[in-house]
């Protein structure tokens, strides 16, 4: 159970990543994380079932997810379409691009084709370790690698300038920065890290599936926000940090609602409303500050 959580946790933080970064970085409301979720799962079982090496398929993931980041980008840029607009259209249309990837099929599944976890769990039973346990540990490894480079990368030059370009973009360009280029790449390494981790979670899984990536930038948010009521800072550190914490607890709340809903009347279909009202819930929280009025008045002496 604890195994489960922690690994879903980390496969979907990737992909919070990738949200934290057009929606909170960039300012930019990228609904294309719902397709190149699915995208980054279709490619990887189209090149697992021709043979390429799940190593090789990842990085192939990876750049068809830049891809699609960069197909919003132009839309959004060349052709003056609303970035809520250019996103739903891309999202449109991954729909019809994946199931071609997947040669019409809706789904593959990996049962007899060796992924890197199916490599993991063998290796384990050789060595007499519990897989499950060993798929977490290379996450966190991947993860931690996988941040500790976004944190390098904020901090640089243009890292900070894609930072200020989310929060004054008058001022980016007043310094003669192209900000449609700044904006570009961060709007495709975002939907990068949303194909990474549908691929990593198609390998955990078992099977790719072309309707995996359905309100996934919703389930995004969700994390992102309980993150940020985690743990507030202005450090870039502690925001990748936190993005990940809230993709854990959010994982953790979706298995409990599973697990224990039916005792007041809930089920799996009910999913979607409880990722819902947890947004409205973090939103309200978050507005009316109540962390604060609790110190407040636990502070408070009694009279």
């Amino acid at each position: 159970m604890i195994s489960g959580i922690l690994t879903e946790g980390l496969i979907y933080g990737i992909m919070v990543l990738g949200v934290f970064m057009t929606f909170r970085v960039l300012n930019f409301c990228d609904m294309t994380v719902d397709g190149s979720f699915p995208l980054g799962a279709c490619v990887l079982a189209a090149c697992l079932t021709h043979g390429i090496p799940p190593a090789f398929a990842l990085m192939i993931a990876f750049l068809a997810g830049c891809l699609a980041g960069l197909c919003t980008t132009l839309i959004y840029t060349k052709l003056r379409i609303p970035d809520l607009l250019a996103g739903i259209l891309m999202m449109t249309m991954l729909y019809s691009v994946n199931l071609r990837i997947m040669s019409n099929q809706a789904n593959i599944s990996f049962l007899r084709i060796p992924t890197i976890f199916s490599n993991l769990i063998a290796w384990a039973k050789t060595v007499g370790l519990p897989g499950d346990w060993t798929i977490f540990v290379f996450l966190l490894i991947f993860v931690l690698i996988l941040v500790t480079l976004l944190n390098v990368f904020f901090s640089t030059d243009f890292g900070l300038t894609m930072g200020a370009l989310g929060a004054n973009p008058q001022m980016v360009t007043s310094q003669g920065v192209d900000i449609r280029f700044v904006r570009g790449v961060g709007i495709c390494f975002g939907d990068g890290l949303a194909a990474l981790s549908g691929s990593l979670f198609a390998m955990y899984s078992g099977f790719a599936d072309v309707g995996s990536g359905t309100g996934v930038v919703v389930s995004g948010l969700a994390s992102l926000m309980l993150g940020e009521f985690i743990l507030k800072s202005n450090k870039i550190g502690y925001q990748t940090l936190r993005v990940l914490l809230g993709s854990i607890v959010y994982r953790a709340l979706m298995y409990f609602a599973r697990r224990y809903g039916y005792n007041i009347g809930m089920n799996s279909n009910d999913l979607k409303l409880i990722t819902g009202l947890l947004i409205i819930v973090c939103l309200i929280i978050s507005k009316r500050d109540l962390r604060g009025w609790f110190r407040e008045h636990l502070k408070r002496p009694a009279k």
